[in-house]
């Protein structure tokens, strides 16, 4: 992919050099529907990292100024819709990463890629989430 950029974050493809950032989120998933993709140590993180690196539809979000991953977003297309989300350490809470990030993506997806439509699968308890669709635009649409 071709990284985007933002006043505080790159958005590009993963390296393996990401696996230690994605191993401090992923050794203890924050929500429930990313326990799957649970780490249990820097060797699976570089796998992990290494698998992620060869999809686009996989993005790393890095701090500009240090290249640090913060965490990623996903863009999977299905014909002229794309379904998104994300995940980030929870130790970079409230400073608008998240926000800023799928902001930016969505900008690209709509204005450089012509997509018609997005959509995300969001946890009813997660309500940052829910707060960071509302922020974005989006509308609830159902509940399952």
């Amino acid at each position: 992919m071709k990284p985007i950029e933002t006043d505080r974050l790159i958005l590009r493809n993963f390296r393996r050099q990401d696996a230690g950032g994605l191993l401090a989120y992923l050794k203890s998933p924050v929500a429930s529907c990313f326990l799957s993709l649970t780490l249990r140590d820097m060797d699976a993180a570089k796998a992990e990292a290494d698998r992620r690196a060869s999809d686009d539809a996989e993005i790393a979000v890095c701090l500009k100024e240090s290249d640090e991953l913060i965490g990623d977003l996903f863009a999977h297309p299905e014909d002229d819709t794309v379904s998104v989300g994300w995940n980030f350490n929870p130790a970079n809470a409230g400073r608008g990463y998240a926000f800023e990030a799928a902001y930016a993506l969505f900008a690209d997806l709509f204005h450089i890629k012509g997509i018609r439509r997005l959509y995300a699968y969001v946890e009813d308890q997660n309500l940052a989430s829910q707060k960071l669709c509302e922020r974005l635009g989006m509308r609830r649409e159902g509940c399952f």
